[in-house]
C-alpha cells in the first residue's frame, strides 16, 4: 500500500486550518487517515506555533517510503527535515529551468514576473531617453527658429534705415534740384528786366524835355516855312490833343506805379520814374499856356508842315510809353 503525507483542511469559512496526517494514497482529502503527525494554522501571528509536528513519527513514515505532498516537503524542509524526495525533485525542477532557459522560455512565475519588471524597466528607460531626444530637438529647433527671427528682424532694420536714408538723399537732391530751377528763372528774369529797363531808361532822358526846349529843337531840325495863316479850329483842337496825350501819360505812369509795387526795383529806377512824373505834371502845366496864347493872338508862329510832323513825333511818343 502506497502512503503519502499530506494536509487536510480544517476551520471554518475564512479561518482555514490543516491537519498534517499520514494516508492511504487512494482515500480522498477529508477521507479516513492512517495517523495524525502534526498541524499547520497560517492565520497565527506567532511562527513558533504555526507549524506542530511529530518529528519521530514523520521521519518514521518517511522511512517506510512515504511520500510527502509538495506543501508538506516545504513545511518538512523549513523545520529542517531532510528526505531524498525534495533532493529528487530540487533536480527535476533544476534540469527542467535549464531546458525552458535554453528554449528561451520562463520557468517558473517568479522568473515570469521578474523578467516583465526588467522589460519594463528597460522600456521606460527606453522611453525616456526618446522624450529626451525629441525635447533636445525641439529645443534646438525653437532656438533656431528664434535666431532666424531675429536675423530677419535685423535685416529688415537694416534695410528700413538704408532706404529711409536712401529717400532722404533723393528728397534732399530734389529739393537742391528744385531750389536751383526756382532760382534759374528769377536771375533770367532779373536780367530781363535790367536788359528792358536800360533801353527805357535811355528812352526816358529824351522824353524830360520841356515844351520850351522842343519848341527850340524844332526850327533846327525843319527849316522855316512860309508863314500861313490857319483857321481858329486848328487852335481850338490842339489843346484837345494835348490833354488827350497828357490823360494817356497819366494812365501809363499809374500802370508803371502799380508794376512797381509788384516788383520794387533799384533806387536808381524810383528815381527815374519820379522824373517821369514831375515832366509829365510840367507838360500838364506848361502845354496849355502856349496853345491859349496862340489862340489870342490867332497868329500861327510855325508852318503847318511843322506842326504835322509835330503831331506824328507825339503820337510816336504816346505809342512808345503805351509799349513800354
Amino acid at each position: 500500500m502506497a502512503v503519502k503525507i499530506r494536509m487536510t483542511r480544517m476551520g471554518r469559512r475564512h479561518r482555514p486550518f490543516f491537519r498534517i496526517n499520514a494516508v492511504d494514497a487512494r482515500t480522498p482529502r477529508d477521507g479516513k487517515i492512517l495517523e495524525k503527525l502534526g498541524h499547520y494554522d497560517p492565520i497565527e501571528k506567532d511562527p513558533a506555533k504555526q507549524i506542530v509536528l511529530n518529528r519521530q513519527r514523520t521521519e518514521y513514515w518517511l522511512s517506510q517510503g512515504a511520500v510527502p505532498s509538495d506543501t508538506v516537503s516545504q513545511i518538512l524542509l523549513r523545520q529542517g527535515i531532510k528526505h531524498k524526495y525534495a533532493d529528487e525533485k530540487a533536480a527535476r525542477q533544476a534540469k527542467a529551468r535549464t531546458i525552458a532557459h535554453a528554449k528561451g522560455k520562463l520557468f517558473t512565475e517568479t522568473e515570469r514576473i521578474a523578467a516583465e519588471k526588467a522589460a519594463k524597466e528597460v522600456e521606460e528607460k527606453a522611453k525616456a531617453e526618446v522624450e529626451a531626444a525629441k525635447a533636445a530637438e525641439e529645443r534646438t529647433k525653437a532656438e533656431a527658429k528664434q535666431k532666424a527671427e531675429a536675423e530677419e528682424k535685423e535685416k529688415a532694420k537694416t534695410e528700413a534705415e538704408a532706404k529711409a536714408k536712401a529717400e532722404a538723399e533723393t528728397k534732399a537732391k530734389a529739393e537742391e534740384k528744385a531750389q536751383a530751377e526756382q532760382a534759374q528763372p528769377e536771375k533770367e528774369q532779373t536780367k530781363t528786366e535790367a536788359e528792358v529797363k536800360e533801353p527805357k531808361a535811355a528812352k526816358a532822358k529824351p522824353e524830360n524835355k520841356t515844351p520850351d526846349d522842343k519848341a527850340k529843337a524844332r526850327p533846327e531840325k525843319e527849316p522855316k516855312a512860309e508863314v500861313e495863316e490857319k483857321p481858329t479850329v486848328e487852335a481850338e483842337e490842339q489843346p484837345k490833343v494835348e490833354e488827350a496825350g497828357a490823360a494817356k501819360a497819366e494812365a501809363e505812369d499809374k500802370t508803371e506805379a502799380q508794376v512797381t509795387q509788384e516788383k520794387p526795383e533799384t533806387k536808381t529806377e524810383e528815381a527815374e520814374t519820379n522824373d517821369k512824373a514831375e515832366t509829365v505834371e510840367k507838360q500838364k502845366e506848361e502845354k496849355p499856356e502856349p496853345a491859349e496864347e496862340k489862340a489870342e493872338d490867332k497868329t500861327p508862329s510855325e508852318p503847318a508842315e511843322q506842326k504835322s510832323g509835330d503831331k506824328d513825333e507825339e503820337d510816336s511818343e504816346i505809342k512808345d510809353e503805351q509799349e513800354k
